[in-house]
């Protein structure tokens, strides 16, 4: 199993002064319990494991909430000693035991010298619930989303250009085989998404096929989950707005899309649940007149987003051939490829204890509406963000938000090498003027904080 970028974060956590046990938020499948055993190899001497699905009875061991009589217990049920500082802890599928949750601030406040770290795959619905306490101050989080591009090198044994990568800063030249061989790897990560399971069957196999049925598995996966957080009557509501979801990515969406049939109120209630359950996102529109974007959002629109691009593919019936993804003009739903693909890196782009959140920008008025991918909130500044599959298109939307907000920094995603433009702005009704727009090929979403620091952008 290949190394994932929050193994980082959670060796830092490990060796942090006032650390808190460490919850895992992320869907099925993303590799939460395997990110712990990884974190237990690299610096434990041991592991303990409880998973409360498998084995409920477990969770009778937290009833005293505490530590000096838990551990006895688990110690004799484990078969194995827990040594505060050489043992790591680790309680999976906590969502099947929410009192569990709730003695974690206990080993926080008594025993904060042990390393407990939980996860759940459908723990947003336990943490919701409103006779559960969540111990406040006492726990933090970590969110775990699909494999990223870069990872995915890493992964293929793709280092030198991974390193390139992470160096090159804009104004560098970047030469016409590096870019040709990012794009290719590129196409090959967005035709097989980023669900470990579904990126290690490839790179073992080399099959585009074995990848293609282990992401209808997990989709089935996904599927017999509804009736765990879906009450019987919207169970098929459920089903049907997960279905549809892949053919919203990228518009801006209304709730009889999802479901022509039902109500706004029963479809808004379905995306919710699958929003909780992190197998979708729903992204708001937000007035972007500046930070904080959230504080800005409209009931009147939304867009969504699926939880992995390669299972986005497979929802939508496409196995085009990697070379022709985000190539080929005439390929249908290539837009919204290209918009989920960005969209899912940028979701994790910022550090993994910050909850996953975008925002889009529109502006709806006669003979003057205009609408923007999305805006991201970066050190007090709104960027602006327009995602290009091909080469044809405009960037009017772009312009009107360059031009309505003062924007001196605009950023663009395609296919083309990077590039850095000092670029006249259209249809301005002030004093001509400029803007930087920083283009960035696909490959390089996943370095776009890094390189917003850069100091060429500045000024």
């Amino acid at each position: 199993m290949f190394t994932r970028l929050a193994l980082d974060y959670m060796l830092q956590w490990k060796d942090r002064a006032g650390r808190r046990p460490l919850i895992i938020r992320g869907a099925r499948q993303v590799g939460k319990s395997v990110l712990v055993r990884m974190l237990a190899g690299a610096a434990f001497e041991s592991l303990v494991e409880l998973n409360f699905e498998r084995d409920p009875e477990a969770a009778t061991l937290f009833e005293s909430k505490d530590p000096a009589t838990i551990l006895p217990l688990l110690e004799l049920r484990s078969g194995a000693r827990l040594v505060p500082g050489k043992t790591l802890l680790f309680l999976d599928e906590v969502q099947a035991a929410p009192q569990v949750i709730a003695a974690l601030r206990y080993f926080f406040e008594r025993l904060p010298e042990l390393h407990v770290v939980a996860a759940g795959s459908l723990l947003d619905f336990a943490l919701q619930e409103p006779e559960f306490s969540v111990p406040v101050g006492r726990v933090e989080y970590l969110y775990l989303g699909p494999v990223q591009f870069e990872e995915f090198l890493a992964a293929s044994g793709q280092e030198p250009l991974l390193s390139f990568l992470r160096a090159w800063v804009p104004g560098q030249d970047l030469h016409p085989t590096i870019h040709a061989q990012a794009m290719t790897q590129f196409r090959v990560f967005t035709a097989i998404g980023g669900m470990p399971e579904a990126v290690s069957l490839y790179l073992k196999e080399q099959s585009f096929l074995e990848a293609e049925m282990l992401r209808q598995a997990i989709l089935t996966t996904f599927r017999e989950d509804f009736g765990k957080y879906a009450r019987r009557p919207s169970v098929a509501r459920v089903r049907r707005v997960f279905d549809r979801l892949p053919l919203a990515v990228g518009r801006h969406c209304k709730y009889s899309f999802l479901d022509p049939e039902a109500k706004s109120r029963e479809v808004s209630e379905a995306l919710d649940l699958l929003v909780q359950a992190r197998v979708a996102f729903k992204i708001p529109r937000s007035a972007a007149n500046g930070v904080p974007l959230l504080a800005q959002t409209s009931e009147r629109g939304f867009k969504v987003l699926a939880l992995d691009v390669g299972l986005m593919l497979t929802q939508l019936g496409l196995r085009p051939l990697p070379a022709e993804l985000l190539a080929d003009l005439t390929l249908a739903n290539a837009g919204a490829i290209a918009e989920q693909v960005v969209g899912q890196h940028l979701l994790y782009s910022e550090p993994p204890y910050r909850e996953p959140s975008l925002c889009y920008w529109a502006r709806e008025s006669r003979g003057s509406s205009a609408e923007l991918d999305y805006v991201l909130e970066h050190r007090g500044r709104v960027i602006p963000v327009e995602v290009k599959a091909g080469k044809s298109g405009t960037l009017r939307s772009l312009h009107a938000f360059v031009n309505e907000k003062a924007s001196p920094l605009a950023l663009r995603f395609n296919a083309d090498p990077p590039s850095l433009l000092e670029a006249p702005l259209e249809a301005s009704d002030r004093s001509p003027r400029t803007f930087k727009l920083l283009s960035l090929p696909f490959y390089l979403t996943g370095q776009t904080r890094r390189l917003l620091e850069c100091p060429a952008l500045e000024g």
